[in-house]
C-alpha cells in the first residue's frame, strides 16, 4: 500500500534525484522501471483480497487529499543503504495510516511487515539506495534544495505487486505517472 504526492512533489523528488546521480552517488534515478515513483508505504501484505480493496479504497478516498511536509533526511542501514527524505506526518496522516493497517490486519492478507505497524512506521519518501555497505551520501554532495522543507500533499494511493512488478490505483485522484524526464 503506496501512497503517491502531487504531481509537483512528484517531479520535485524526481529533480532530486537526478541531482543526488549527477553528483555519482546511488540514486533512484538509476530505477529505470516503469512503476518506480516516489511514495511513501503505508503497509505491506502478502496478499490484498477484493474486500479488503474495497475498505481500503473508501478510507484513501475519505482521507486523501492528505496534507505532509518533508523535513531532514533520514538513513537507515541494513543488507541495503537508504538515503530517504524524512515525511513529517500530521495527526491526520498518521490516523489514514492506522485506520489502512487494522483493515489488512483483520483480513487474511498474509503477514503484515511490523516495521509498518502503527507507533513504528517511519514514514519517508526515498531518494536512494544501495546494497554496497560503502554506500554514502555526503551531505555536501546533495542538491541543496534537500535541506529545505517542503509543504505538499499526497494526492492517491496505490497497491504494488512485487511478485508481477504492477500496479492498481486505489484510491484519491489517479493521475499518470510523471515522465521520466520531468516533464
Amino acid at each position: 500500500m503506496e501512497l503517491l504526492p502531487d504531481a509537483a512533489t512528484e517531479l520535485h523528488v524526481r529533480q532530486m534525484w537526478r541531482g543526488i546521480a549527477a553528483a555519482g552517488l546511488p540514486s533512484l534515478a538509476e530505477h529505470r522501471h516503469p512503476t518506480n515513483r516516489p511514495h511513501v508505504t503505508l503497509a505491506t501484505c502478502e496478499e490484498l483480497h477484493p474486500p479488503a480493496r474495497a475498505e481500503l479504497a473508501a478510507i484513501l478516498d475519505d482521507g486523501l487529499p492528505a496534507p505532509f511536509r518533508l523535513d531532514g533526511l533520514l538513513r537507515f542501514a541494513g543488507r541495503t543503504r537508504v538515503l530517504a527524505w524524512r515525511v513529517v506526518a500530521d495527526a491526520e496522516l498518521v490516523e489514514l495510516h492506522r485506520r489502512v493497517w487494522e483493515v489488512l490486519a483483520a483480513t487474511e492478507a498474509g503477514r503484515l511487515n511490523p516495521l509498518h505497524a502503527p507507533g513504528r512506521w517511519v514514514p519517508h519518501l526515498t531518494l536512494a539506495r544501495s546494497r554496497r555497505t560503502s554506500a554514502r551520501w555526503p551531505e555536501p554532495l546533495l542538491p541543496a534544495a534537500l535541506c529545505e522543507p517542503r509543504e505538499a500533499a499526497f494526492t492517491g494511493a496505490r497497491s504494488y505487486d512485487s511478485t508481477t512488478r504492477t500496479v492498481e490505483d486505489l484510491g484519491g485522484a489517479a493521475r499518470p505517472p510523471v515522465d521520466r524526464d520531468g516533464r
